[in-house]
């Protein structure tokens, strides 16, 4: 529900950003409201008032995230790109946004940590929600190969989508890690073979 009253007296999206970084590189639980002040300029009225709690302003960065930093998973939901480029394109381009040193590393959605709390059932959900849609997102382009004639028919569009997103989600685990971007792009490489390489048999057909 929309709040009434005075008008905030600071910029929400800068909030979010400040925020957004400091949830990325410490996660949601060992987050504490005095870091979010710090790093907002914010006090805690002011972030209660305008999220309601830590729960509240989380789900917002989420969703900035989302439209900003996440955008990079973007082409695996794109009908117009080949189901091929798609997947290839949201894999290298998590490489790069993952590996930069310009921000945390890794992935929000993954390095932000599984809450243990009970009471924070919901921020396990969202996480997960949010992971879930990347994960549909490469198995329909899995799908859509084997439609076009691409990838054999009898080929199991989930399991091969699923290879491709725990590939995707193991990128916050080896940027933390310092794997360097060129390594984990050759990787990319290497994983889209295993495309190619179902995809042959379909090729030879053709030829």
């Amino acid at each position: 529900m929309p709040r009434t009253g005075r008008p905030r007296e600071f910029d929400l999206d800068e909030a979010l950003d400040a925020a957004l970084l400091v949830f990325w590189e410490h996660g949601y639980e060992a987050t504490s409201v005095g870091q979010l002040r710090e790093a907002t300029g914010l006090s805690s009225g002011s972030i209660y008032g305008a999220f309601s709690s830590k729960q509240g302003l989380f789900e917002a960065v989420v969703e900035r995230y989302a439209t900003t930093f996440g955008q990079v998973t973007g082409p695996a939901s794109c009908p117009d790109l080949a189901p091929r480029e798609a997947v290839e394109l949201t894999l290298r381009q998590s490489v790069l946004m993952q590996t930069d040193t310009a921000h945390p590393r890794g992935c929000l959605l993954v390095s932000s940590g599984a809450p243990a709390r009970p009471e924070d059932r919901q921020i396990r959900e969202l996480l997960s929600e949010r992971r879930s849609r990347d994960r549909r997102n490469l198995i329909a382009c899995v799908r859509r190969g084997i439609d076009l004639g691409e990838l054999p028919a009898d080929l199991d569009a989930e399991a091969l989508g699923s290879a491709f997103h725990t590939f995707l989600v193991g990128i916050s685990t080896q940027a933390l890690d310092g794997v360097q971007p060129e390594t984990l792009d050759t990787a990319v490489g290497y994983l889209m073979g295993l495309w190619d390489l179902l995809a042959e048999p379909q090729r030879s057909a053709e030829a």
